[in-house]
């Protein structure tokens, strides 16, 4: 019988118990970043002009089976991004006309970003408050990625597998 003010002797001094090293996978989960997203989804951005139509936008939008686009302009970089929501919102106001509007009449240019180092958490975070679904990755004046609210939760899915699997051989010994 094991005494309520003592702990049981395993013959191993620096044992870690259960909760532990529970307590060190959600700091090294924590450490998790917008790049360990990219490494797994990859970098590709599927991107429109500012001048493009709707019709053309939800063409690409179809084609690559996706809910975003960045608008770039001439030069390459983000004026804005164009979501399916901002496509809803245009039939809302202009039902008639909206296929012929333009990326740069509908899309937000307003654009919440991030960065490879930013914390996982950070980014659901930035998207619960926003209340958006997807967010470009900025390396300096590079667009790294695209992360939707789906990339973020198959991460987690993937992390909280390999988390029940390490538990599970730790258990198992």
């Amino acid at each position: 019988m094991v005494s309520k003010n003592k702990k049981p002797h395993f013959g191993h001094e620096s044992m870690h118990t259960h909760s532990q090293s529970i307590e060190a996978a959600v700091i090294e989960q924590s450490k998790a970043t917008a790049e360990n997203i990219l490494a797994n989804k990859g970098h590709d951005v599927v991107a429109v002009r500012p001048t493009d139509s709707i019709h053309k936008v939800t063409e690409v939008m179809k084609e690559h089976g996706i809910g975003s686009v960045l608008v770039k302009d001439q030069n390459g970089h983000m004026a804005g991004i164009l979501t399916e929501r901002d496509i809803v919102r245009g039939f809302a106001d202009e039902p008639d006309n909206t296929f012929d509007e333009t990326a740069a009449d509908l899309m937000t240019t307003d654009v919440v970003t991030a960065t490879p180092e930013t914390p996982v958490l950070e980014l659901l975070h930035r998207m619960s408050e926003g209340r958006f679904r997807h967010i470009p990755v900025i390396d300096g004046e590079h667009i790294a990625g695209m992360i939707s609210i789906g990339d973020v939760v198959k991460f987690r899915l993937q992390e909280l597998e390999y988390e029940a699997l390490k538990l599970k051989q730790m258990i198992v010994g």
